[in-house]
């Protein structure tokens, strides 16, 4: 018996056409189906018409509506593919990780660097992939499929801005590849009995990128208007000195601050520089550790309408979820 799919459409490059202001999608779900017909032969497929958006304009709001279209449909269908806009694709795919928690059934996003009705497009490819991950048996929860590599949701990072070979998994294997539209699976992702849905999301959430010259000012302006910040230090983390009292200050006052690093691979350790150390050893300033930028900021817009405290803050915050942290000092 075919497998029933579902697929949710949301725009995106893999859905835009030509205009005269640019790149615009355009193109409903049925048309991107009905460019790769072998996709009636792997499984059945209904659609559903959820965005047409450029993802430069998704955000919180359309998480939760991608949340809710895959928990409303969850008994009727096999798996989900989401087509989605490359630029906000790994926020997305984070985001769904904590929304749509330990699934049974693959929740895949995918799209493409050049639009389905371009010559030399990857569209094709991608589409016709994702749906033979969400046919898969052992293809579990939230993912990324792009170019022939299977992507945990919480380790993706879009990495290159015009090739086809857009997403990096940072910090942590690739579960797949595909060639030739041949799955060969290496990790098999974790799930639970029944999935755990949530639907509430805060996104009073701020991220600063630490420049020589940064100061204090700035992150207290980020912290007046938000609840929690991730700041991105340099190498393996810590601040000026003349940061230190500030951020120590807004964690007593409740404000939830995440120390992670801009260096795209191996994670952050706060505690090897005298810049980072005192940080490391003050409980309300946490540290992402291996985790990606996309899943840190995620994480505490899912975590902070649910932790009433600090303390449960951080309980949350170090929990892992989809294999999004891998361990901590």
């Amino acid at each position: 018996m075919k497998k029933r799919i579902l697929f949710i459409a949301t725009g995106g490059t893999i859905a835009s056409e030509v205009t005269s202001l640019g790149l615009k999608p355009g193109i409903s779900a049925g048309g991107l189906l009905r460019a790769v017909p072998a996709i009636s032969g792997l499984c059945d497929v209904d659609c559903l018409e959820l965005y047409s958006l450029d993802s430069t304009d998704i955000g919180p709001e359309h998480w939760l509506g991608m949340a809710a279209a895959v928990r409303e449909n969850y008994a009727s269908y096999d798996g989900f593919v989401i087509s989605h806009g490359t630029d906000t694709m790994a926020y997305s795919a984070a985001a769904l990780s904590y929304l749509v928690q330990g699934s049974r059934k693959p929740v895949i996003l995918t799209g493409a660097q050049k639009p389905i009705g371009f010559d030399t497009t990857d569209s094709r490819v991608n589409l016709l992939d994702s749906f033979i991950c969400a046919c898969a048996e052992s293809m579990h929860g939230v993912m990324i499929v792009f170019n022939g590599r299977v992507i945990l949701g919480t380790r993706a990072e879009k990495t290159h801005s015009k090739s086809f070979d857009a997403f990096s998994s940072i910090n942590y294997p690739h579960i797949a590849d595909l060639r030739d539209g041949r799955l060969m699976q290496y990790i098999t992702p974790e799930f639970l009995a029944e999935p755990v849905f949530s639907r509430e999301l805060n996104p009073r959430v701020s991220l600063m990128k630490l420049i020589p010259g940064s100061d204090a000012a700035q992150l207290e302006f980020l912290l007046s208007r938000s609840d929690a910040l991730v700041i991105e230090s340099f190498g393996v983390g810590g601040l000026p000195r003349g940061m230190h009292a500030a951020v120590h200050a807004l964690a007593r006052a409740g404000k939830l601050i995440v120390m992670t690093t801009q260096v795209q691979n191996e994670g952050s350790d706060l505690a090897v520089y005298g810049t980072g150390r005192p940080l490391s050893e003050d409980p309300l300033i946490l540290e992402a550790y291996d985790m990606t930028t996309e899943a840190a900021v995620t994480k505490l817009m899912w975590l902070l309408p649910r932790a009433a405290t600090q303390e449960e803050a951080a309980r949350l915050f170090y929990t892992p979820v989809n294999r999004d942290i891998l361990g901590t000092a």
